[in-house]
């Protein structure tokens, strides 16, 4: 069996459309979880509705605690050899877990993951985040993780297809649990491995944890998971002047990357430092001025650690060019910088 988990909140206008192409896939060991974040706009009651309408379907309702404590829920009442993640305003093709499953069989893996592709609000395509391959690939960890801290590989849950046992304590000498077969001798334990709560991009600092434990994961060509892009979701405020903790915790998860790849990668540490410079900027980069001062901490650190590698930087050969301009801009002058910044992007936005 496949368990999908959807968080939902506040998401009933995209709702039905996202639980239908969960209902048509072609794979027929599908159980749909739903875990209702303590929605007000009605979407509790839609799950409900669902629920009764499909046996594939079962309804979890909770406070609301964000989308990590929702699909740590799911995964506590999963009960598939395999788990997969949608988020309540996206969609999938009728194929994708089919296809998913049938590279995780074929490669004997346990993560398979295919392509995104991401449509703006007015229904028109974005931008790709990540580029599949042009056919089936195998990426081994190190691989993996390097592709990640170049800002090429795809940390996304939602695009993957991954064995029950990297979430949980894999008590049953490493092989997938096969339902109905566990001795009851021997129950299973909880999982060990849950999204971070209370933070953003939680996909990236939970699956950097996981990629010593994956093996190889299979990438396959294509896309099948469809990115709805909404103003005015977490990482993607309204104003300028709503700054997204989403930054923040990009730097916090440069630190832990770190960390890792001092442990684990020791041949990625040009890359490391890299990603951590680079997030460091984009943090700087939409900061609002008024909170560049004293009083900000983790301004003041982010300022005094471009100020300390600025040397470093510059004999870094995976850091562009521009990125060594805006690193030594931003260790010189970071609020004059700033205010520029935003002047020319105003000016940009006018002339277009």
């Amino acid at each position: 069996m496949i368990s999908v988990i959807v968080p939902v909140y506040n998401t009933r206008e995209y709702l039905e459309r996202c639980v239908d192409s969960l209902l048509k896939q072609t794979y027929p060991e599908l159980e749909i979880i739903l875990v209702d974040d303590g929605s007000t706009d009605g979407s509790g009651e839609l799950c409900d509705r669902f629920a009764a309408e499909s046996r594939q379907i079962r309804v979890f309702h909770k406070e609301n605690g964000g989308s990590s404590s929702a699909r740590n829920l799911g995964i506590e009442n999963a009960g598939g050899d395999y788990i997969g993640f949608v988020d309540s305003d996206d969609y999938v093709d009728a194929d994708m877990y089919e296809r998913l499953y049938a590279g995780i069989r074929k490669y004997k893996v346990k993560i398979a993951q295919i392509g995104r592709n991401e449509i703006g609000p007015n229904g028109s395509p974005l931008p790709d985040i990540c580029i599949p391959p042009e056919q089936e690939e195998c990426i081994e960890p190190e691989a993996f993780m390097k592709e990640l801290l170049m800002h090429r590989g795809d940390c996304s849950f939602c695009t993957k297809l991954i064995s029950r046992e990297l979430f949980f304590s894999g008590r049953f000498g490493g092989e997938t649990k096969e339902q109905g077969k566990h001795p009851e001798s021997e129950p299973e334990e909880g999982p060990e491995r849950l999204f971070p709560v209370g933070v953003l991009n939680e996909d990236f600092h939970l699956l950097i944890q996981m990629l010593k434990d994956t093996g190889p994961i299979v990438s396959l060509p294509g896309y099948a998971y469809h990115v709805v892009y909404r103003l005015g979701s977490n990482s993607r405020k309204e104003s300028r002047e709503n700054f997204s903790r989403v930054y923040a915790d990009n730097v916090d998860n440069a630190e832990l990357a770190a960390e890792i790849v001092a442990k684990d990668y020791p041949h990625l540490e040009a890359a490391a430092f890299r990603f951590g410079v680079f997030q460091r900027l984009d943090y700087m980069l939409h900061i609002p001025v008024a909170q560049m001062n004293r009083e900000n901490k983790m301004y003041r650190e982010i300022r005094s650690y471009l100020r300390k590698n600025w040397i470093k930087s510059m004999k870094n050969s995976l850091l562009t060019r521009k990125n060594k301009v805006y690193h030594t801009l931003f260790a010189l002058a970071p609020r004059m910088v700033r205010r520029l910044h935003r002047r020319i992007r105003g000016l940009a936005k006018t002339t277009v």
